[in-house]
């Protein structure tokens, strides 16, 4: 950790994670907003809003994440992951359960090296997204098993 100013700055490999988590959020909240737009079918409707919902909460975790990396000295990347929308509902819904899961694995990385850091601040916010994460992993995942003819997430 070095200082900026008499301001602590985190480490290099912290502030790539940061950005890796913007450039994630971005990707999901794009692409739940636009299955929210393109689902199709009666089993759809049921899951629209969700998919929208879930979308701004993404969208609200790349702020908070720029203006925490921002503060921290860094430049909050513009470009998101890849986006996949999926072509049905199922893929779709796999495809997210998917994106959650890397999103955990993700997070409580940033949270072990914010905590090797000393940010604590930095560690506080990503255990708070990674509680949003998990529960829209169980949300898309249970979404996933109710659907007809699917009994189990297909991974």
């Amino acid at each position: 950790m070095s200082k900026v100013g008499g301001i602590s700055t985190t480490s290099k490999q912290l502030m790539e994670l940061l950005n890796k988590g913007i450039a994630r959020e971005l990707q999901v909240s794009i692409q739940y907003m636009w299955q929210h737009v393109l689902a199709t079918g009666i089993e759809s409707a049921a899951v629209e809003d969700v998919f929208r919902k879930i979308a701004i909460n993404e969208m609200k975790h790349a702020e908070e994440i720029a203006e925490r990396l921002a503060y921290l000295g860094g430049t909050p990347t513009i470009k998101p992951d890849p986006i996949f929308v999926g072509a049905d509902l199922g893929e779709m819904l796999r495809m997210d359960v998917k994106a959650e899961e890397e999103a955990i694995l993700l997070y409580k990385q940033t949270i072990k090296v914010a905590d090797k850091d000393g940010d604590i601040t930095t560690r506080r916010l990503f255990e708070e997204i990674l509680g949003h994460e998990e529960e829209h992993h169980d949300t898309f995942s249970r979404l996933l098993v109710g659907m007809v003819g699917l009994s189990q997430p297909e991974l």
